[in-house]
């Protein structure tokens, strides 16, 4: 008889799960524009062109992310984690040989479904399903703590290794790091035994919703609507500024060196922010969190904009931007149970975390079109600052309707 799992917030689960999300972020998310600037260099390809592949993995990390967390509410996690995270090394290790767009195309649209079952939402569903998705709160954010440091290791690590071993052995490396780091890891953590039963919410009472039926009630409800524009408009200013940030600030004026010590920046104001949470706010309803957090995006986008080319003053930016990005990640973690509904986690996240991964693919690319059809990124800037308005209007419109349909249920009690 299985017994509930300790709670997931610390120990040998969430730091295994951890070390594998730096690593993993590190090597298949923040490495992309490093390697592509190294590609455009060498290979003569456009920015379009590299971006595009990068948008056909990506939309195919939307397609899979529903399955992904359905897979994990019936208990899949570990294979799936660990043997993503395997087949993502093969792949960079075949990217480190591509001479054609035809091998390198096809190599990024396997690589977008391996990020659809290694980063943290599978990770998140991971949680839920041992403690429960209403007792997942502290291991998210824990483990959101350790994935923070990601971009500050690894943006450093494979720029180096770009300009002594060039980009072909910079991919060897992040295959390394992902197939004997990311895949021991992964499957030494999730151990599907140690998961907590799933038991109906009284005596008598039917099973929870799982899968389709789970995520068709959701769907009934405002609030996940609102959430859904929330995080779509969240993965289109993210996306964008995260894909062309190194090359939007070369064109800002500053220097190879200076730019990654302004990327290096963000990972640990993500975790500064996430600590903020923890030390401040670590019970407080995420619906409120959440508003007070996206109003930060515009603001820093703003600041980007305008702010002078001096190293001190856009890694100000930087961190305030970095901070708000870090508390969000908290939020996305638990805005389904606490806002929407507390049965099928990983489906419900799933449907939602679809269209954003989605986002997130078209994002650069269009980015990129705008930036070769406007001659510079201040043009993309504009944009950008416009989806992070609609970031503030889906989120607050989904936090008003979650307030208002939890006094309807209090009244009826």
């Amino acid at each position: 008889m299985r017994g509930v799992a300790a709670p997931a917030s610390s120990g040998w689960f969430i730091s295994a799960l951890g070390a594998a999300q730096i690593c993993s972020w590190g090597t298949l998310f923040y490495g992309f524009p490093l390697i592509a600037e190294a590609m455009r260099g060498e290979l003569g390809w456009s920015k379009p062109t590299l971006y595009g592949a990068a948008t056909l993995g990506m939309l195919l990390a939307g397609l899979a992310a529903y399955p992904v967390g359905a897979a994990i509410d019936r208990g899949h996690g570990r294979v799936l984690m660990s043997g993503a995270s395997v087949i993502a090394g093969l792949l960079l290790a075949a990217w480190s040989q591509v001479e054609g767009l035809i091998a390198f195309y096809a190599i990024l649209a396997v690589l977008g479904c391996m990020q659809a079952a290694t980063l943290y939402e599978p990770a998140f569903a991971v949680i839920a399903r041992r403690v429960g998705p209403m007792n997942a709160r502290a291991g998210i954010t824990a483990l959101t703590l350790w994935g923070g440091f990601a971009s500050t290791a690894f943006i450093p690590i494979i720029q180096f290794v770009i300009e002594t071993q060039g980009w072909r052995g910079a991919l060897l490396v992040m295959a390394a790091v992902n197939m004997a780091i990311c895949g021991t890891l992964n499957f030494l953590a999730i151990d599907p035994s140690k998961d907590a039963p799933v038991h109906p919410a009284a005596a008598g009472a039917p099973p929870p919703a799982a899968g389709r039926a789970a995520v068709a009630a959701a769907m009934r409800k405002p609030a996940y609507w609102g959430l859904m524009l929330a995080w779509i408009s969240f993965a289109f200013t993210f996306s964008s500024l995260t894909y062309h940030f190194f090359p939007l600030l070369l064109e800002r004026g500053l220097d190879s060196l200076d730019a990654v010590a302004v990327l290096t920046v963000i990972g640990p104001a993500q975790v500064a922010g996430r600590i903020l949470v923890v030390a401040f706010a670590p019970s407080a309803p995420v619906r409120s969190l959440g508003s007070a957090i996206v109003i930060v995006f515009p603001f820093s986008i703003i600041g980007f904009a305008i702010a002078p080319p001096e190293l001190f003053v856009i890694a100000g930016v930087a961190a305030f931007y970095g901070a708000a990005n870090g508390m969000i990640t908290i939020v996305r973690g638990m805005a389904v149970p606490e806002m929407v509904t507390r049965d099928g986690y990983g489906a419900v996240n799933g449907s939602l975390i679809g269209p954003m991964n989605i986002m997130t693919a078209l994002a650069p690319l269009g980015a990129a079109l705008l930036w070769q059809a406007s001659g510079g990124y201040g043009a993309v800037l504009a944009v950008i600052l416009g989806g992070s308005v609609m970031l503030c209007a889906g989120f607050w419109f989904a936090a008003a309707q979650s307030k208002r349909e939890g006094q309807q249920m209090a009244a009826k009690k």
